[in-house]
């Protein structure tokens, strides 16, 4: 996403997906929204030229880093390293365990970041597959990715990333970032969305990888009927018994009609 460019010191790696945050307005404005006590525990992942975590590393009680790139473990170092709260991670976030960043009384952490626009939803289910040990989490995403985190039925944006994510979390699009606020600037809208895990899921299904896979079934023929998507496990008959249309396009179900679909398959 980022094209090469010299900030700070620092070549922007288009392999890393790096654009940083340098408009002072919206960093106050994420930094504000995200409203860090000495009691939190932050995670920010890829702080980058450390843009917001000199905000929120005066503000946390504990902030650890996850940063990928090692060129700038030592910039983080030299500008943060005297905190004593402050911690550094050089790795991967999308194979990075959180769950090892818990203190012994299992408190929850407080997930932040620009996120990389290439990983940002695999990145998404990997931390809801960590939801457990997860307060909140909020980042910076692209807009059209936030929008379709925040989706209802029955539009455009609305598909297995707005159902799975809802499924597991409160989802809320708080405000758009243009790109003339990074550098080097993006060829897209941004937008900052806060996830909130369900400390108890509404309607649990036995299985959520039977939810997950009958959600990826049907969204992955979204022009077709919810009878040619999901025939593999439904016939005329049992469309009824849900009381679902055969008829209809995947994006008019909502989260609920996807629950009792999978609720009815696991009870039959």
């Amino acid at each position: 996403m980022a094209n090469s460019k010299m900030v700070q010191g620092h070549q922007a790696r288009k392999r890393f997906g790096q654009n940083f945050l340098s408009d002072h307005f919206y960093i106050s404005k994420i930094v504000d929204a995200i409203g860090a006590t000495e009691s939190d525990h932050l995670v920010e992942i890829g702080p980058g030229l450390g843009a917001i975590t000199e905000h929120l590393v005066k503000q946390a009680g504990i902030l650890d880093v996850v940063e990928l790139d090692r060129d700038l473990i030592p910039k983080l170092t030299a500008k943060f390293g005297q905190f004593e709260h402050f911690h550094i991670h050089q790795s991967d976030a999308l194979k990075f365990d959180f769950t090892q960043l818990t203190n012994a009384d299992n408190s929850n952490i407080r997930v932040v970041g620009n996120l990389p626009y290439n990983i940002s939803t695999p990145l998404i289910f990997h931390l809801l597959e960590q939801r457990h040990v997860i307060k909140d989490m909020y980042f910076m995403l692209q807009k059209e990715v936030v929008e379709r985190l925040c989706a209802s039925p029955g539009t455009k944006q609305y598909g297995r990333l707005s159902v799975m994510t809802q499924y597991y979390c409160q989802t809320a699009m708080l405000f758009v970032v243009p790109p003339g606020a990074f550098s080097p600037a993006p060829k897209v809208d941004s937008a900052i969305v806060c996830l909130k895990p369900h400390t108890q899921i509404k309607r649990p299904v036995k299985n959520p990888d039977l939810l997950s896979t009958i959600v990826t079934a049907a969204f992955n023929q979204r022009r077709k009927t919810i009878r040619n998507g999901l025939k593999e496990w439904l016939n005329q008959d049992d469309f009824e018994k849900v009381n679902i249309a055969p008829t209809e396009r995947p994006e008019r179900l909502s989260l609920d009609n996807f629950i009792d679909i999978c609720t009815f398959i696991e009870n039959r």
